[in-house]
């Protein structure tokens, strides 16, 4: 099990977590965001991961300009798209990628994975209109695909008390986290990201 930690908004919260065993850790780029970071901060947090932890940038229908600028200056290993972004818009940057899905009531899920065929993963996450993630609401597990083309992330109202059985009933490849492991947001609780990685990763 793999497990991301998302939103970092200071050195000391990224080294917490790779230190309790995150896999990846998460740096927004969208200035809507209470966790958004600029890129001087996001190229600090990044060379404090140290070489084996995927470093990822989250983005949300961000201008090419502006997403190349972000790629000068920090060093990302995968790129994550939270907008409406279409598969090649996620492809021209040259870096794996990894598309976020809003699990909409009507959406046709195992349709929605075939449009993104050379995404490293696809990342399910909760819905809320007009909301591009961080909701902290779950969706129901069950539309989890049995099966997939891609690897697939769970996100979506994750804590470390429901993180166990997510795993067990989705069987996702990883699950990526923010607000359910805060003392308020963009605050990482270090406490609640170790048991919440310990529990996903004994699910």
């Amino acid at each position: 099990m793999r497990v991301k930690i998302c939103g970092m908004t200071s050195v000391a919260q990224a080294e917490q977590a790779v230190a309790a065993g995150a896999d990846a850790i998460g740096l927004v780029f969208y200035e809507k965001s209470p966790r958004h970071v600029n890129l001087a901060l996001a190229a600090d947090i990044a060379s404090a991961c140290g070489p084996f932890v995927t470093v990822v940038g989250l983005f949300v229908d961000t201008p090419r300009e502006q997403l190349d600028a972000i790629l000068r200056a920090v060093p990302l290993h995968l790129l994550q798209f939270h907008g409406n972004e279409p598969a090649e818009m996620c492809e021209a940057y040259g870096r794996p990628y990894m598309k976020a899905l809003r699990m909409r009531p009507e959406m046709d899920v195992n349709g929605a994975l075939v449009q993104y065929p050379t995404a490293a993963g696809v990342l399910l996450d909760a819905y809320r209109p007009g909301v591009p993630g961080g909701t902290g609401e779950t969706f129901d597990w069950e539309r989890f695909p049995e099966t997939s083309p891609r690897p697939l992330v769970l996100a979506g109202g994750l804590t470390p008390d429901n993180v166990a059985e997510a795993v067990a009933v989705t069987r996702c490849y990883g699950v990526d986290v923010s607000g359910g492991v805060e003392s308020s947001p963009g605050v990482k609780d270090p406490a609640l990201v170790e048991q919440f990685i310990t529990n996903a990763k004994r699910g």
